[in-house]
């Protein structure tokens, strides 16, 4: 069973190109407001995963594949999620961090 060949055509880059683009100014304004480093590193983060899921929708054409595959990608991001999660309370925890204490 073979699918349909998907063919994008240029607009759709070109507007995910621009969309990069304007995200990577967003970046280099947001890093010149200072929010405190937990904000900041949230607002980075955020934008930075955007920028990479546009890469990987449309660039990589993720966006057109099977759900096998979609499976197969939320597995490493969940461990990926958790091997975020796990070092992040143990540093939002300490005493100190916020100014407090």
């Amino acid at each position: 069973m073979h699918e349909k060949e998907h063919i994008v055509k240029p607009p759709v880059y070109i507007g995910v190109a621009v969309a990069l683009w304007i995200l990577t100014f967003v970046t280099v304004w947001a890093a010149g407001i200072d929010l405190g480093k937990v904000m900041n590193t949230i607002i980075a983060l955020s934008i930075a995963s955007v920028k990479a899921s546009l890469v990987a929708l449309f660039f990589m054409h993720l966006k057109y594949e099977s759900k096998l595959l979609w499976f197969m990608i939320t597995i490493p991001l969940f461990l990926l999620a958790i091997l975020l999660a796990l070092p992040l309370v143990d540093v939002l925890t300490r005493a100190g961090y916020f100014g407090g204490m």
